[in-house]
C-alpha cells in the first residue's frame, strides 16, 4: 500500500490509504432504510391481527378457528404481517451487521416471493375461468358464514356497499344463508331479507338503517330494484377490474420494481461485503 510521510513539531506521521473493495454505504443505508419500512409495515400488520384475534377471543377458544367455514380476514393480517416483519428484520440486521447469511436469506425469500407472484399472475390470466368459479365458491362460502364472524361480516358488507352488489351473483345467494332463507323452518326476523350493505343508498339518510333489507325478497324483482342492488358481486368485480386495469396494473408492477430494488441491493451488498472478506 502506498504510504504518505507528513512531518509536524518534530514527529513524524504516517498515513496509510486503503484502495482495495469496500461495501458502498449508500447501498448499506438505502438496504436498511428500505427494510425499516417493511420491518414496520410488518409490525402493523401483525400488530392489527393479534388484536384483533385476542379481541375476538380466538386465543380462549382455539377449536373456534375450524368452525369458522368462510375466510376470516384476521388471518390476512396476520401471514402477511409476519411475513414482511420476518423479512424486514433480517434484511435490518444483515444489512446493519454485514451478515452475508441473513442478506442472503432476505434475497432469497424476497425473490421467491416475487417468483409465485409472477407465476400466480401468469396463472391467473392462463385459467380465469376457473378463477371465476372459485371467487364465485369463496363468495358463496362467505355468505353462508356471514353471521359466524364479525370481521367477515364487515369484509363482506364493505365489498357489497362499494360494488353496489348483492351476493355472488344476486340477492337470492342469501337464501343459503340460515337467517337470510326462505325456508318454513326460518324464524328469523331477517327471513327473505339481505344484509343492509345490499340496500341502495338514499343521500337523505343521514343513520344507516340496518333494518332496509327485511322481507325485500318477497317483492317481484322490479320491485326489488328500487330497494337493493340487484347484481352480483362477482360481475360487478370484473367490471371494477376492467374499469381500473391501468391502476391494478400499475400498482402491481409497482410492488415488483420494490422488491426487484430490494433483490438487487442485497446481492451488490452481499457481493461488496464477499470481495472485501476475499482481499
Amino acid at each position: 500500500m502506498p504510504r504518505r510521510q507528513t512531518q509536524g513539531q518534530g514527529r513524524q506521521y504516517y498515513y496509510r490509504t486503503y484502495r482495495g473493495p469496500e461495501v458502498s454505504c449508500l447501498t448499506k443505508y438505502c438496504l436498511f432504510g428500505f427494510n425499516i419500512i417493511f420491518w414496520l409495515v410488518g409490525a402493523a400488520f401483525l400488530g392489527i391481527g393479534l388484536w384483533a384475534w385476542a379481541e375476538k377471543g380466538v386465543l380462549t377458544n382455539l377449536p373456534s378457528i375450524t368452525q369458522l367455514k368462510g375466510f376470516d380476514p384476521v388471518w390476512l393480517f396476520l401471514v402477511v404481517g409476519a411475513v414482511m416483519f420476518v423479512l424486514g428484520f433480517t434484511g435490518c440486521v444483515g444489512a446493519l451487521r454485514e451478515n452475508t447469511y441473513l442478506l442472503k436469506f432476505f434475497s432469497t425469500f424476497l425473490g421467491l416471493i416475487f417468483f409465485l407472484e409472477l407465476t400466480a399472475g401468469v396463472l391467473a390470466f392462463v385459467f380465469k375461468n376457473w378463477i371465476r368459479d372459485q371467487l364465485n365458491l369463496f363468495i358463496n362460502n362467505n355468505v353462508k358464514a356471514y353471521r359466524d364472524d364479525i370481521d367477515l361480516q364487515n369484509l363482506i358488507d364493505f365489498a357489497q356497499d362499494y360494488w353496489q352488489c348483492c351476493g355472488a351473483h344476486g340477492p337470492g345467494d342469501w337464501d343459503q344463508n340460515i337467517y337470510f332463507n326462505c325456508s318454513n323452518k326460518n324464524r328469523s326476523r331477517e327471513k327473505c331479507g339481505v344484509p343492509f350493505s345490499c340496500c341502495v343508498n338514499d343521500p337523505a339518510e343521514d343513520v344507516v338503517n340496518t333494518q332496509c333489507g327485511y322481507d325485500v325478497r318477497l317483492q317481484e324483482e322490479l320491485s326489488q330494484q328500487t330497494y337493493i342492488y340487484t347484481k352480483g358481486c362477482v360481475p360487478q368485480f370484473e367490471k371494477w377490474l376492467q374499469g381500473n386495469l391501468i391502476i391494478v396494473a400499475g400498482t402491481f408492477i409497482g410492488i415488483a420494481l420494490v422488491q426487484i430494488l430490494g433483490i438487487c441491493l442485497a446481492q451488490n451488498m452481499v457481493g461488496d461485503i464477499e470481495a472485501v472478506k476475499a482481499n
